[in-house]
């Protein structure tokens, strides 16, 4: 399941599935009667029973008494030229803050594993053997300019996502059909009975107003959704673009009439009038800005300026407040990727060679503080990374594969490289070219060449953030040292998404988000299907028969147990192939804010700092944090 859009304003089948039997297509007379006897729930659980019963007032980790007004202001990074969520994937760059115009269906609740509440609709039901679903609008629900949200809205949102939207069409690719099947009914088909997942991510849909998309602008031109633009969209969601700047600033304003504003899944949320983003190119302006006050909050990933830069007056004033928020709601692989579709890159092991070369050691005590730690699972920082060797229920599913998959895994645990020695760098470089010498390169004259070809082997890291040329230098040097030429390319988000998008790299910093319960998304991340297909995640290029078992295991599994013993055995297949060598992460959310803010005492317990989602404006503090 992907870490919802919503959730905060920073984001072998055979063996364990029914026979799949095709497409259903309309449903059937009996099926429709059958559905008419599920009954109607008012939220979901993959596993178990949902926390909150029918008819609760609010989530618990809300203040329902918090103040409504005043403005936040937020920094972007790069630029932005659409509002189109539509072709966000492949075209032009999303603006910050799109998913505040916009609803879904359901809604997550942040101190619970993947369960889903009512937003748009207000009821779900579905089928024993999670073969179709069934979602009933409230009656309440409506866009912006007062006409309902309908039926046919959410059918033509399914077709348009699904046609224009890689990401998306790969998640929904096993949702066959969407129908009216009652004035305020429509009933998902899927493809095969058994994927419990299903449900739920058809509640994650974006619902988009069909007769805005097919009408006119004010000029007169009628409206593409395969294209980019900058008309402000008509939503159903809490906030409406107020004024924008192209590239610079945004600002959205609370829908004073919004439908929802008293629905169960709101109440405590969506406390400020406005919510301003600054867009600034370089993060280091944007620190500054921070420093001057014309941003309000900031989420700090650089350890270094965490460490140094927040000795500024208005700190020791207490004016500026630095959090420290937990980070239990996902796991992450962070990491420099190969793009295995060239061929230098497809031997594991000359990729495992990259990480010998890799001294996180020094790099985390020169430039990190000492605040980090090294990244050893898809799924670093869950219950659901692997270790060890494999045992029990994952052993099984492992098995299964055996001999698709490196022998090693079975007998040893995964581990990257040590270098906390002090003749660490020597043995690992050492390392590094006999793994590079097994891949058929040999040293001569200094430089790293194919035995065959004659051809020096090169690798240009290509970056979106000038910040991060300082990490990437100290690797550079250390692979030059055993003749790999290296260069380093940091280009704008422009033509680094386009860049993106036509494969066109070496190697990327990239990271992976993953949800404390994995399923049809790992598709996109991993799977064959998605290898080649330009806006997917599979940006490594993986095609790797026993990774799309593992897939359909995860996606299939039919309790908690079995779909961590799953996640298990590919989070361990993936480490082994070697994809990317990783990097680094923190268990918190780094956070400073101008103090004119406050949150519920008790936070949400899958929701970092939760920011702006659940916080809001403080007038006394405001009054005493002036600069």
């Amino acid at each position: 399941m992907k870490i919802s859009r919503r959730s905060l304003l920073q984001s072998t089948a055979a063996a364990v599935a029914a026979p799949a039997l095709g497409g259903f297509g309309a449903m059937s007379f009996g099926a429709v009667a059958t559905a008419q006897d599920r009954p109607w729930k008012h939220g979901l659980s993959l596993f178990g029973d949902v926390k909150y019963p029918a008819g609760f007032k609010h989530f618990e980790y809300v203040n329902p008494a918090a103040p409504q007004g005043g403005t936040v202001r937020m920094a972007g990074f790069g630029t932005f030229d659409n509002f189109n969520e539509v072709v966000a994937m492949v075209k032009g760059n999303i603006a910050m803050g799109t998913s505040l115009i916009s609803e879904t269906l359901m809604t997550p609740a942040f101190d619970e594993v993947s369960t889903e509440y009512g937003l748009l609709a207000d009821a779900v039901r579905y089928a024993d053997d999670f073969s179709w679903v069934t979602y009933r609008l409230d009656a309440k629900a409506r866009w912006h300019d007062g006409k309902p949200v309908t039926v046919d809205d959410v059918i033509f949102s399914f077709n348009v996502l699904k046609e224009n939207r890689p990401d998306l069409a790969a998640y929904y690719s096993h949702v066959t059909k969407a129908e009216k099947t009652g004035e305020r009914e429509i009933t998902f088909t899927f493809d095969m009975p058994g994927n419990r997942e299903l449900p739920h991510i058809v509640g994650q849909l974006t619902i988009l107003p069909k007769h805005w998309w097919e009408g006119t602008d004010k000029s007169g031109n009628k409206r593409d959704i395969t294209a980019t633009t900058l008309e402000p969209p008509l939503g159903s969601g809490p906030y409406r673009v107020k004024e924008f700047a192209p590239g610079r600033t945004i600002v959205y304003e609370k829908v004073a009439d919004y439908w929802g504003k008293d629905l169960n899944v709101n109440i405590g949320t969506n406390n400020f009038a406005q919510i301003r983003y600054e867009y600034f190119r370089d993060m280091t302006v944007a620190l500054e800005a921070f420093k001057g006050d014309q941003i309000d909050f900031r989420s700090e990933s650089s350890a270094k300026d965490w460490a140094t830069a927040y000795d500024f007056p208005a700190v020791q004033q207490k004016k500026v407040v630095r959090e420290e928020f937990p980070q239990t709601s996902s796991g992450v692989m962070q990491c420099f990727a190969f793009n295995i579709r060239r061929d230098k890159f497809k031997d594991a092991r000359l990729r495992r060679a990259f990480n010998y070369a890799f001294d996180f050691d020094k790099m985390n005590k020169q430039l990190f503080y000492g605040a980090y730690k090294r990244i050893d699972s898809y799924f670093f920082g869950t219950e659901l990374a692997s270790s060890g060797v494999p045992q029990g229920l994952e052993l099984e599913i492992l098995e299964s594969v055996r001999s698709q998959v490196p022998a090693e895994l079975f007998s040893q645990p995964y581990t990257n490289p040590d270098y906390s020695k002090p003749q660490s760098e020597r043995m690992n470089l050492g390392a590094a070219l006999k793994l590079f010498s097994a891949a058929g390169y040999e040293i001569k004259n200094t430089k790293l060449v194919n035995v065959k070809t004659g051809e020096r082997l090169s690798v240009e890291f290509l970056l979106v953030q000038p910040t991060f040329e300082r990490v990437v230098l100290p690797y550079k040097a250390e692979l030059e040292k055993i003749g790999v030429e290296v260069s380093v390319r940091t280009v704008d988000v422009s033509q680094y998404q386009n860049r993106l998008r036509q494969w066109d790299f070496d190697m990327i910093v990239a990271s992976w988000g993953q949800s404390l319960s994995p399923g049809n998304e790992q598709r996109e991340f991993w799977g064959s299907q998605a290898a080649d297909r330009p806006g997917s995640r599979n940006q490594i290029g993986i095609k790797n028969p026993a990774i799309d078992k593992l897939i359909d295991r995860v996606i299939f599994a039919k309790s908690r147990e079995e779909l961590v013993a799953a996640t298990h055995a590919l989070d361990r297949v993936l480490l082994w192939n070697d994809y990317v060598v990783p990097q680094w992460s923190y268990p918190f959310q780094r956070t400073a804010r101008w103090d004119r803010f406050s949150h519920p005492e008790t936070m949400p317990k899958y929701g970092a700092s939760a920011f702006p989602t659940v916080w809001w404006w403080d007038e006394a503090k405001a009054a005493k944090a002036v600069r």
